[in-house]
């Protein structure tokens, strides 16, 4: 049997002969296994500190009491698991060893490896065990920071992961993944984890802003610049100066403002309409497609140097059917946000229920989760929504 990580193991034997009959064992048994071999107490206490996961030590030693060894042991650190062999079976022996901390007492016999052998496998599955649950805990006191990311799949531990990497640096980060898997979400989660997190946040969904307002929203304008413009703008780039600006749908913009915006990033700086003066900026650029850039490239849609500049720090978003039991958290989750917010009373989905949410295929992703959630709770005539309840889009 394999385990995550070396399992370090002290046996402390003074019958050298006895001694490296176990290191041998206990190697051959499994190549995880990292075993030191101690013929007398005082060398093994003076490597105590580096703390083994399991210790082996005679009852009896030459040059000190087994039991003190022991205490030492559990003293040190509560957490290594202890293993008492000795030729007494009496039962005085035995009690003497467990009350001093021995997690188990094995007689030297013909039996005494095997069982040996079997010891350490159980207290090696608990050392790893525990070992997860440190991981798990130290997720959850990160989780802490970046509680609109719900899940705990292997895709989304690695998109907190990478965002984890990035969000004290001021990389250009570029967020790729289908419409409706939460790249705002992540987008705003690393600037609010980041350095600029008490600067302005400006979300800005290129696609959703008309042709012919776009340079003015972006890069502000003087009055009189144009037609209609009777007072000074200031653009999102401007609004967003010292913070973070968020391009969402950065694959719709128009040819001219990727000329415009490649400047800037080049640049560092911005122009307003109408004006010749140039605005210094400290900004961070986070951008997001869910489209494929380099598709765009070859069709003459988007700029090839600039897809090479936002090449800086690439997450990808996982579509929610590649995301496991994350629907039943995310449904849960939303399902209790959205009744706190309309003052209702508390609701759950049926088994039933939550198993065709499981079955969906979510096209639209958590966007559509959200709103089939939102959907059924508002359509349920009991606090137990039912899978009748549900119903998907088209």
């Amino acid at each position: 049997m394999s385990f995550s990580r070396s399992i370090r193991i002290f046996v402390l034997e003074d019958d050298p002969i006895f001694g490296m009959t176990l290191k041998k064992a206990i190697e051959e048994d499994n190549s995880a296994y990292d075993v030191t071999l101690f013929t007398n107490g005082q060398d093994f206490l003076q490597e105590l500190h580096l703390n083994p996961d399991i210790v082996s030590l005679d009852y009896y030693l030459p040059d000190v009491n087994g039991v003190e060894v022991l205490d030492k042991v559990k003293h040190h650190n509560s957490e290594i698991r202890t293993i008492v062999m000795s030729g007494q079976e009496t039962a005085e022996v035995v009690v003497d060893a467990y009350n001093h901390g021995a997690d188990k007492y094995i007689i030297k016999n013909d039996k005494a490896i095997v069982e040996l052998l079997r010891s350490l496998k159980t207290f090696s599955e608990n050392v790893n065990l525990r070992q997860e649950v440190e991981k798990l805990r130290e997720q959850i006191m990160d989780r802490s920071r970046y509680d609109k990311i719900i899940g705990d799949s292997k895709p989304v531990l690695q998109v907190l992961k990478l965002i984890q990497k990035v969000e004290k640096s001021n990389i250009l980060v570029l967020i790729t993944g289908e419409s409706g898997t939460g790249k705002d979400v992540v987008a705003s989660t690393i600037h609010y984890n980041s350095p600029r997190k008490r600067k302005p946040f400006v979300a800005v969904n290129v696609a959703a802003i008309p042709e012919d307002l776009i340079e003015s929203e972006l890069f502000g304008h003087e009055k009189g610049a144009f037609t209609g413009a009777i007072t000074k703008r200031i653009g999102k780039f401007e609004e967003a100066n010292g913070g973070t600006i968020f391009l969402d749908e950065i694959g719709e913009m128009d040819m001219n403002l990727q000329t415009k915006l490649l400047r800037i990033l080049q640049d560092s700086k911005v122009s307003r309409l109408g004006s010749n003066k140039e605005i210094q900026l400290d900004i961070r650029v986070i951008a997001a497609t869910n489209k494929n850039l380099m598709d765009r490239v070859k069709e003459g849609k988007f700029r090839e140097d600039l897809f090479y500049r936002l090449q800086g720090f690439l997450i990808h978003l996982p579509p929610l059917r590649e995301r496991d039991n994350d629907i039943i958290l995310l449904t849960n989750y939303f399902l209790q946000e959205f009744c706190k917010s309309n003052k209702m009373s508390k609701r759950q989905f049926t088994k039933p229920a939550l198993q065709k949410m499981m079955d969906h295929d979510w096209p639209g992703n958590v966007r559509e989760l959200k709103s089939v959630v939102e959907r059924a709770a508002l359509i349920s005539d009991s606090e137990v929504i039912s899978e009748d309840d549900i119903m998907f889009a088209g």
